[in-house]
């Protein structure tokens, strides 16, 4: 009976993804978010690279609805690394961001290596512009011998092991995938949009005649926006505490959520909190508690579901950003530690 209603909550699993596959009517696959975005900017907007003049290395770990599990492992999980830094003899940033999602507990993978390009614009001396290009390859690997079909389930005797679907003739999928954005910003705010997967490139397995349900990987759309108060002057023996207001508007194939909290560094720790809400209903309140010294800030939050899907426990989620900016050593060779922008959350 214990492994009857494993493989029934296997089959939700399954038929999910069944569905975002073939796309079926409005059900479009939706990118993985990051709730801590400021440790991972590059997955939101490609026109951050390079808010740090030295190496900036980022690393992030996303697991959603831990309740929720396929052959004992995660249901849905996400990783992310990234590194990026600017060049003042080209007024360029420069990144690299690998990406790797697992959903259905290794039955649905997808993997991305994606270069980022920033070129700045300084419109006068309380106004800058970045426009930011990137460009990479998307992976998907489908393992069809994990998923459980109906047709599997008798209602008496339990799952049969058979299937009639028929097993799609390419499970592994590359595409090439680019992306642009646009960051405005100032001493205290900022405000951008980036608009990703522009060649809508095509990731399904299954095929499909109607041309209709065959649009590729739906255009995300992203517009966000944050400000920066400084609370405390930092000085050599301490850093400025400041509170940072921020607000993000995510759509991509008729889903989307909006994001709006606020981030708050005091000393060597950091706290944050946001309230998500879906299209069509409340999802989650998002905590943050985090610590930096030097070089280093490492931070966790988590989401506590307000919704229906309140039973699946959840999202867990840690960063860890190496940012040489901010050692002592450079900022006493090369730069002064301060800059004048409102970008301190990301650094």
């Amino acid at each position: 009976m214990k492994n009857y209603a494993a493989r029934i909550k296997k089959l939700e699993i399954s038929a999910l993804l069944l569905l975002l596959l073939a796309g079926i009517g409005k059900l479009r696959a939706q990118d993985p978010m990051f709730s801590q975005f400021y440790a991972t900017p590059a997955v939101l907007n490609p026109a951050f690279a390079g808010t740090t003049n030295a190496p900036r290395f980022s690393a992030a770990f996303r697991n959603q609805w831990p309740t929720v599990t396929a052959e004992g492992s995660a249901a849905y999980s996400t990783y992310a690394a990234s590194w990026d830094q600017f060049s003042e003899g080209l007024n360029s940033g420069f990144g690299l961001l690998l990406l790797s999602d697992n959903a259905g507990g290794g039955m649905l993978k997808t993997n991305a290596v994606t270069a980022n390009y920033a070129y700045r614009i300084a419109v006068s001396e309380d106004l800058n512009i970045r426009l930011g290009i990137n460009a990479g390859f998307r992976q998907s690997q489908l393992d069809w011998d994990k998923l459980v079909f109906f047709d599997q389930l008798d209602p008496l005797t339990g799952p049969t092991g058979t299937t009639n679907e028929l097993r799609p003739e390419v499970l592994t999928r590359t595409v090439f995938d680019v992306g642009a954005g646009l960051l405005a910003y100032g001493e205290k705010f900022y405000g951008g949009i980036s608009l990703n997967h522009l060649t809508t490139p095509q990731e399904g397995f299954l095929q499909r005649t109607n041309p209709v349900l065959v649009d590729g990987l739906p255009l995300r759309v992203s517009l966000h926006g944050g400000a920066q108060f400084i609370v405390r002057p930092g000085n050599k023996r301490r850093p400025a505490s400041f509170v940072s207001p921020n607000a993000m508007f995510v759509q991509q194939g008729g889903q989307g959520q909006f994001n709006v909290g606020a981030y708050y560094n005091h000393g060597l720790v950091f706290v944050g909190s946001w309230y998500r809400h879906a299209f069509s209903n409340p999802d989650a309140v998002i905590v943050l508690m985090g610590f930096q010294y030097d070089i280093m800030k490492i931070g966790y939050s988590y989401d506590y579901t307000v919704s229906g899907l309140s039973p699946s426990g959840g999202s867990h989620e840690i960063s860890l950003v190496f940012n040489l900016d901010n050692s002592e050593k450079l900022k006493q060779k090369r730069f002064s530690g301060r800059y004048n922008d409102c970008f301190k959350i990301f650094r």
